[in-house]
């Protein structure tokens, strides 16, 4: 049974989604729903994400034309073959499903494909939640379109807890460096990974502690950066803090990702950081902040004004975050005195914009933010950081339990599927916040509602 070809029935929005999902059910069959081609045509028109996804799939299935026909089944690169199927006979479904909906009449293909061929496995491939149930309802076997799917729980942390002696922990603290053998310490089954943080515990005095990250070109733990003065008043408060400012102002780790609920200082340590770095030491030409536009709750429609005043509600929570810095919001003495955000912008320093504008750009030399990260779809996530130009770092922000867009969940959204993909790589780090820092309230409404 395991050299028998499968059937995958692919609905619209997995092609949406995903355009490269044609290429991702191995040595199969690929069966296109003449419906999903008359709504695929429909979206190409819209200037979205969702109409730049659609003209993809066009151009790339008129190119699949050229290896065979579409109504026999065009060979795909790599395995596999393509058809578009015309029918599907409605007459195969319940009187109970209305033939006008579309979903219904792609549930007939399927159908109508399990009925030719009984012991060729069919499997039906959609991320609509209800059309599986119909599916399952009707005897078909349907599958999510998850290319990734890695649960927030099994989520890489970035960080792992190392119980030693006691003498190494002094070792540590007077060589600047704690030499690792082979890659490993006793009791961790698993090899450091490049710029994993680590808390060493000494095993007697558990108060005995160092922080620390793992280099894997000197394969040796060493200590993390621990500004003095803060970075634009700005102090760690707890260790995964301590990490994330690490990653941030290392010029050497050109990627960073941060996760973690409302209220951990993702955002506002990745902007202090951005600002240390851009204004400060003069690293970077230009700090870049960037988030998706999607609203949280009903949609208010379209806003009057110039687009500075249309967008000004989306990056509000940035402005906020850099007011803070300036000390607009926070505490008095510290420079800018709240006047400084505008005097940035209008020098180039720092710029602020949807991610909408950011397709087609080259980067350079740019501290870039993308706040909100959880509500982009990996292909998105592939899009930004291909962006990136010479000299660039980008910071990727966001909480996988708190998604707007409804093509992503938890466990397939461009930030986990991106944190996974670049766990171990040299020139990234990752670091999962776990204490909420904002505020006394904010941590109790996260854990309790």
């Amino acid at each position: 049974m395991a050299n028998v070809r499968k059937a995958f029935i692919v609905d619209t929005n997995v092609l949406l989604f995903d355009p490269q999902a044609l290429y991702r059910f191995g040595n199969n069959d690929i069966i296109i729903p003449i419906v999903v081609i008359e709504e695929i045509d429909r979206f190409k028109r819209d200037m979205s994400e969702n109409g730049r996804h659609a003209r993809q799939i066009s151009r790339m299935m008129d190119d699949l034309r050229k290896t065979g026909e579409l109504s026999k089944g065009a060979r795909i690169p790599g395995g596999g073959t393509l058809t578009v199927e015309l029918g599907g006979g409605t007459v195969l479904l319940p009187p109970e499903l209305s033939a006008e909906k579309a979903d219904n009449r792609i549930l007939a293909v399927v159908m109508s494909v399990k009925k030719d061929n009984p012991k060729r496995p069919v499997i039906f491939v959609t991320k609509d939640i209800n059309l599986r149930i119909k599916a399952d309802a009707l005897g078909i076997q349907s599958e999510d379109y998850e290319p990734t799917n890695v649960e927030p729980d099994d989520l890489y942390s970035g960080m792992t807890t190392i119980n030693v002696d006691s003498h190494l922990v002094d070792e540590f603290y007077s060589a600047k460096k704690l030499q690792c053998k082979e890659g490993k310490f006793e009791g961790v089954t698993t090899a450091l990974k490049a710029n994993q943080y680590a808390i060493l515990k000494d095993l007697v005095n558990p108060n005995h502690t160092a922080m620390a990250r793992y280099s894997k070109d000197l394969d040796a733990l060493v200590p993390v950066f621990r500004p003095g003065e803060g970075i634009w008043g700005i102090f760690p408060k707890n260790a995964e803090q301590t990490f994330a400012i690490d990653a941030l102002m290392n010029d050497e780790i050109k990627l960073v990702s941060l996760v973690g609920r409302a209220g951990t200082g993702k955002t506002l340590l990745a902007i202090a950081a951005g600002l240390a770095k851009t204004v400060d030491e003069g690293i970077y030409h230009r700090l870049l902040v960037s988030r998706p536009v999607f609203p949280l709750g009903k949609d208010i429609g379209f806003l009057p004004g110039t687009i500075e005043e249309k967008l000004n509600p989306w990056m509000q929570p940035i402005y906020d975050n850099i007011d803070f810095l300036f000390g607009a919001t926070g505490a008095k003495g510290r420079r800018g005195a709240g006047k400084g955000t505008q005097e940035l912008m209008n020098q180039g320093l720092l710029q602020i914009e949807p991610l909408t504008y950011i397709r087609g750009r080259s980067i350079p030399q740019q501290y870039l933010i993308v706040d909100e990260a959880q509500n982009l779809t990996p292909h998105e996530i592939k899009t930004i950081i291909t962006r990136a130009g010479d000299g660039t770092k980008i910071v990727l922000t966001g909480d996988s339990l708190q998604i707007d867009n409804p093509y992503v969940d938890a466990a397939n959204n461009g930030l986990v599927y991106l944190v996974e993909k670049f766990k171990g790589e040299s020139i990234s780090a990752h670091v999962t916040l776990v204490k909420g820092e904002r505020s006394k309230l904010s941590e109790l409404a996260s854990q309790l509602l």
